[in-house]
């Protein structure tokens, strides 16, 4: 079911705003940020207001619509939670992000609730640490 069918389901209205903020992150190649679907939804309502693309993307968290993922880069960026969900491992040092296949996950989501009775929600993921090439790099002091 789509996000728009979903949210007039739970009674909530489509206003334009909010259908700008779900066509921006349908129309995204990958993640967006707040802050991108802002400039997209200020450039057709200059009126608008950030905190309208938050709370949009806050409603559609709460029903599982979108994802969001900390690349380390000090924003989180969303992604449409029915493009399917996948993992990224993203390098510290040059910010490559490289995508990492599911079945790598699970081993970690058993051990997780076998050993600590935790069940780990690993839908939407990003790793930080060194790739390859940097790896091979001298660390500059």
């Amino acid at each position: 079911m789509s996000c728009h069918k979903i949210l007039k389901a739970k009674g909530y209205r489509l206003t334009p705003h909010r259908m700008l903020v779900i066509e921006a992150l349908h129309n995204a190649e990958g993640h967006i940020s707040a802050q991108e679907i802002y400039k997209q939804l200020h450039s057709r309502y200059p009126y608008s207001n950030i905190s309208t693309v938050y709370r949009t993307l806050e409603l559609m968290e709460k029903f599982n619509l979108v994802t969001e993922t900390d690349f380390g880069e000090g924003r989180v960026r969303y992604h449409v939670a029915e493009k399917g969900h996948h993992h990224h491992l993203v390098c510290r040092r040059c910010g490559r992000i490289m995508e990492l296949e599911e079945s790598a996950l699970y081993l970690l989501k058993d051990t997780l609730l076998r050993e600590y009775g935790f069940e780990a929600d690993l839908r939407h993921l990003a790793i930080s640490g060194k790739c390859a090439e940097c790896r091979k790099k001298k660390e500059l002091p």
